[in-house]
């Protein structure tokens, strides 16, 4: 499949609810936050039809997490309930951008 064809295929489907599970075990911390980043960056199928500035946008924000995780929530400029809402609603952007 390439970049420009977004028709949503069960597998995107598949893999945005996978994001989106990875999101909420993050959020309840049932997940670490360098596990977490793995499983977004391996989404290479799904990135790969998305426009490239989806994948800039996410590797902004995974970035940001992992340096946010290295210090307390206070002493740390991001925030990580703002970068969980943003990646939140990159999902959401992602899955209307294929139709999903």
């Amino acid at each position: 499949m390439h970049a420009t064809d977004t028709a949503a295929t069960p597998d995107h489907a598949e893999a945005l609810a996978s994001l989106r599970a990875s999101l909420d075990a993050l959020a309840q911390r049932r997940i670490a936050t360098d596990a977490f980043c793995r499983i977004w960056r391996a989404q290479h199928a799904l990135l790969a039809c998305l426009p490239a500035r989806y994948g800039l946008v996410m590797e902004d924000l995974l970035g940001r997490m992992e340096s946010g995780s290295l210090f307390g929530e206070e002493s740390c400029s991001f925030s990580q309930e703002e970068l969980r809402a943003s990646l939140a609603t990159w999902l959401d952007k992602a899955a209307q951008s294929l139709g999903a």
